[in-house]
């Protein structure tokens, strides 16, 4: 088997160096197949093409389809031109990933999806401890089939200690479940990379990254994420100031903590600048001009992001979110409806939706979707204040005092924004209560604060002077 193995790769590499792939403008990496037989290593084949796709990512005038997008076709038998064309690409690259001890094997083809045509293939045996050159030479080899052109300076080369590749490795993995036990997790992993390599900068942006997802998740105290996350960020950019995901881990910290809007929209475009195809760069930059009120360039922005990440659920659903914001509600229902008929358990699409309901007076439709986000993220402050808001502009007091109490319970056991309280007294017409809580949150450095200016929860106390006050600290 190994033999006819060989055979093939050596045929394909003969008949395509005939291959011209002048007219490639977009391409596509697939998942790597893990061939070590061992189903633990999925975490290293998938890093090694979250690599590449970095790699490539930089390269000018090509555009990369993103992670979140390509993993849906992990293992996937779908012809490769059905593949291209629902990612709209011209070209993909398939490959597989092998590994024996601290030796590693990549081999990798290039093939017009258009024509279902192979172009060239190539194979690349080297030391773990070289790895990072390994997938330099990768992206070089590919830039120039396409005919990019890439420089020495956007190539990641020199050597990693190969324990600390791998911690780094799988705490990508447990970044990429968005979970709070893999976030944490993650933690662990990021952290055990810097101390076997402390000069190691992805892990220092992974460990930023991680934090960031933390608090703008809220599963964590804005206080206890965002700070660590602009410190490691830092970090990680004084070894080595071309990480995008680094710089947009900052643009995060300075938005969402410090609420130094035109610092964090440098750094935003600074990461676009680096790596034009880092989707997650133009997403969260995105929702920075959304909360600036600056919507059209929102639109357009995500809509980058949606064509480099076109099967992302949490870009499609913050489409509506931003919608959402703009006060467009009935273009907003539409899209998030849209979003859940391809992922009907999707709990963030479900909270947007029914905060659209809201908006409509549909309450019972909005309560609906709540329950149905709250199967997913059970208990989750965000739900349960949107909820009791509903509840409470319906004229549902028990309910919406029901949904305080949980929200009361829960602070003994885990963190509680004092946003989420604001939103459900502002539901109940308590503004006194309202505005103090919103007090709370302010001290508590709140992210949510950032949506004070658009959040129409909080319409009912919009004249109050505390209020217009609060959007002056929080440099509106």
């Amino acid at each position: 088997m190994g033999a006819v193995f060989w055979t093939v790769w050596l045929r394909i590499g003969r008949l395509t160096k005939a291959g011209s792939a002048a007219s490639v403008h977009s391409i596509a990496v697939l998942p790597l197949e893990n061939l070590s037989g061992d189903p633990s290593q999925e975490y290293f084949a998938d890093g090694i093409t979250d690599a590449l796709i970095t790699q490539l990512a930089k390269l000018p005038g090509l555009r990369v389809i993103s992670r979140t997008s390509i993993m849906q076709y992990k293992n996937s038998r779908r012809p490769l031109p059905d593949i291209a064309r629902a990612l709209s690409v011209d070209a993909v690259v398939e490959g597989s990933v092998s590994r024996s001890s601290n030796r590693v094997r990549v081999t990798a083809q290039l093939v017009d999806a258009r024509a279902d045509r192979h172009l060239w293939a190539e194979e690349y045996d080297r030391d773990l401890r070289d790895i990072l050159t390994l997938q330099s030479e990768l992206a070089r080899d590919i830039s120039e089939q396409v005919r990019a052109n890439i420089s020495s300076g956007q190539l990641r080369v020199g050597a990693v200690e190969p324990a600390a590749y791998e911690s780094y490795l799988r705490g990508r993995s447990f970044w990429n479940q968005r979970t709070p036990a893999g976030l944490n997790q993650a933690i662990g992993h990021f952290q055990r990379a810097i101390e076997l390599d402390p000069g190691y900068a992805e892990a220092y942006s992974g460990l930023a990254d991680a934090y960031t997802a933390l608090g703008y998740t809220s599963f964590s105290s804005p206080r206890d994420a965002f700070p660590r996350a602009r410190e490691l960020a830092n970090k990680a950019l004084g070894i080595d100031p071309s990480l995008a995901e680094a710089r947009a881990s900052l643009a995060y910290a300075r938005l969402y903590y410090d609420w130094d809007w035109e610092g964090a929209e440098q750094e935003f475009q600074r990461a676009i600048a680096v790596n034009p195809n880092y989707a997650t760069a133009y997403h969260w930059y995105s929702v920075l001009l959304t909360a600036r009120g600056r919507h059209e360039e929102a639109f357009s922005e995500i809509r980058r992001a949606h064509e480099l990440d076109p099967l992302s659920v949490s870009i499609s659903t913050d489409m509506g979110f931003e919608l959402y914001y703009a006060r467009r509600y009935d273009q907003a229902i539409t899209q998030l409806r849209s979003v859940l008929q391809t992922s009907p358990k999707f709990p963030l699409a479900h909270l947007w939706l029914g905060r659209a309901y809201e908006q409509k007076g549909m309450y019972r439709e909005a309560i609906t979707e709540f329950e149905q986000a709250g199967t997913s993220l059970k208990d989750w402050p965000v739900i349960i204040a949107a909820a009791g808001h509903a509840y409470g502009r319906w004229g549902h007091r028990s309910d919406a005092m029901m949904a305080l109490r949980r929200m009361n319970e829960l602070t003994k056991e885990e963190y509680v924004t004092p946003y989420g309280l604001a939103v459900i007294f502002a539901g109940l017409d308590d503004k006194e209560e309202a505005m103090s809580w919103l007090q709370n949150a302010y001290e508590d450095r709140s992210h949510w604060l950032v949506w004070l200016n658009l959040d129409p929860r909080f319409d009912n106390v919009r004249s109050d002077p505390r209020f217009q006050e609060l959007l002056h600290r929080v440099k509106f």
